[in-house]
């Protein structure tokens, strides 16, 4: 059902500070940082020869990662995302076989204008999961 890792998102304090890192010391090449109001944060993403890495920084009262940064304020891992051909029928079919799908159940367009859904840390070894349509 689920093809190629697309991404591991870090949710960082300060997007500048880890765009830095990034180029830095891993002399890895980054995009412009682009605000998403309707997810609640701030992307960049670090280009590797075989994924990419997503930085995110709260935007805004409501976003929904300002929780995981009071738990963790130096950032950390927040989640995978992973690509499949038809979002609406890896959902029903995850849904079929007990998996929990966060918010409304409905794809919202993600960081790269795709569909996405993020499904629930508890039936995925405590790891958020991203589905990303491709």
């Amino acid at each position: 059902m689920i093809g190629r890792l697309n991404h591991v998102a870090i949710a960082v304090p300060d997007l500048r500070s880890g765009i830095e890192t990034y180029a830095s010391v891993l002399g890895a090449k980054a995009s412009e940082p682009q605000s998403l109001p309707e997810h609640g944060v701030t992307v960049v993403f670090v280009e590797l020869p075989n994924t990419k890495i997503e930085l995110l920084e709260v935007l805004g009262d409501e976003s929904p990662i300002a929780p995981f940064m009071e738990r963790n304020p130096a950032g950390g891992i927040h989640h995978i995302c992973y690509e499949v051909e038809d979002i609406k029928s890896a959902r029903d079919k995850l849904v079929e076989k007990g998996a929990r799908v966060l918010g409304d159940g409905e794809p919202k367009n993600g960081a790269h204008g795709k569909p996405v859904l993020f499904l629930h840390p508890k039936d995925f070894c405590g790891t958020l999961v991203e589905l990303e349509q491709v």
